[in-house]
């Protein structure tokens, strides 16, 4: 990263002395309307709202998840409409041009969406919170299993129980399940499907969960390879050691609290846990990392980046007044027409490419993916 930024530095520099500014900032659209620029400092990117080019068998309804192959090749989920039955799994090139769609059996389920390679080929991983199952299948859509709840677990009485909203995966092939809507539970797997474990449940203490949204394998140089959960309801990321056991929480700041305060909170077992508060947290829905950054988007209208030390590094469309504005009521969310350029109203799903850009997915009635390219 730093030797990407310090070339488009010295381009950029080259360029202002020549006379001309740099084309990538203040970019225009094909209708002729410069693209807003969001971030600070190292950590500015520009918006291409819309991004995309939807096909019209499709209809977006709720953009819930996004993942991209190492093709660079980009996948969305959509939730879809059971009423009116679209395919949920919709494919772009690098470039946003429609490459196939899939999943119509997945209509008002489409949500949570990875990719794992395995023997030299790349699988997808789909969460369908309606018909309450993970799919694995490859990317052309044919499915290898589908997968509800863990009956060795005996946590469930009965399939209601179970929504899952997100898989992660281990350092040595095992599988993690959010069941986000469900029973607030995580449910680990190890590469032949075989249940292991279960961890979490609903509750605020320390290892317990209140909709474990999103899950991701935090292996960033540096660190030690943990779990960590966008513990969503509860306000905070929570880290988990590869076996389930709670490490570290960070808590999203409260009114009496200040960011950077450091507190303990005690597991199940009574062991303390540290908490960490954190400026930017307050509804956080998954994780991506790239190089030593790691990206968290936010219900609540902001985009959130963090270094190796999970030091808040931007707060993107982070705005007080117009996070309020689309909390009051939530039905900013259902009118694009008071949408505003820079400005997200409720960031789903974040995932990085191979340069560190963002595709962001939100939660919005008729469904919205943007991409953030790091100038």
């Amino acid at each position: 990263m730093a030797t990407r930024r310090t070339f488009l530095q010295t381009m950029t520099a080259s360029l202002f002395t020549g006379g001309v500014a740099p084309a990538i900032l203040g970019a225009e659209d094909k209708a002729g309307v410069k693209r807003p620029v969001i971030g600070e400092g190292d950590f500015q990117f520009e918006c291409h709202h819309n991004w995309g080019s939807v096909p019209k068998h499709i209809s977006w309804r709720n953009t819930h998840g996004v993942a991209i192959d190492r093709e660079g090749f980009v996948y969305i989920t959509h939730q879809g409409d059971v009423k009116s039955p679209c395919d949920t799994v919709v494919v772009f090139d690098p470039e946003g041009t429609f490459v196939r769609s899939f999943g119509k059996e997945f209509a008002g389920g489409g949500h949570g969406i990875d990719i794992r390679r395995e023997n030299g080929e790349e699988y997808l991983y789909l969460s369908d919170i309606y018909n309450r199952q993970v799919i694995k299948c490859d990317r052309q859509g044919e499915w290898v299993w589908k997968k509800r709840y863990p009956r060795d677990a005996h946590l469930y009485s009965s399939l209601e129980g179970f929504r899952p909203t997100n898989v992660c995966f281990g350092p040595t092939g095992d599988l993690y399940v959010g069941d986000g809507y469900g029973s607030h539970l995580i449910h680990q797997y190890n590469s032949d499907g075989k249940w292991i474990r279960s961890w979490g449940g609903n509750g605020a203490q320390a290892g317990k969960l209140k909709t474990p949204h999103g899950l991701w394998l935090d292996a960033r140089p540096g660190r030690e390879e943990m779990l960590v959960v966008a513990d969503r309801a509860n306000a905070r990321l929570q880290y988990f050691s590869l076996d389930g056991q709670p490490v570290e929480i960070l808590q999203g700041v409260r009114d009496s609290e200040k960011s950077g305060e450091t507190t303990t909170l005690k597991d199940e077992a009574g062991h303390d846990v540290a908490v960490k508060n954190m400026d930017g947290l307050s509804f956080p829905a998954d994780i991506d990392t790239w190089e030593e950054f790691m990206v968290v988007p936010d219900l609540h209208s902001k985009v959130l980046l963090f270094d190796t030390e999970n030091n808040l590094l931007a707060n993107l469309g982070g705005d007080p007044e117009w996070t309020e504005y689309v909390l009051d009521g939530m039905q900013v969310r259902k009118q694009p027409d008071k949408w505003k350029p820079g400005k997200f109203v409720h960031p789903h799903d974040a995932c990085f490419d191979e340069d560190g850009n963002l595709i962001v997915t939100e939660w919005v009635e008729a469904g919205r993916v943007t991409k953030l390219e790091w100038l």
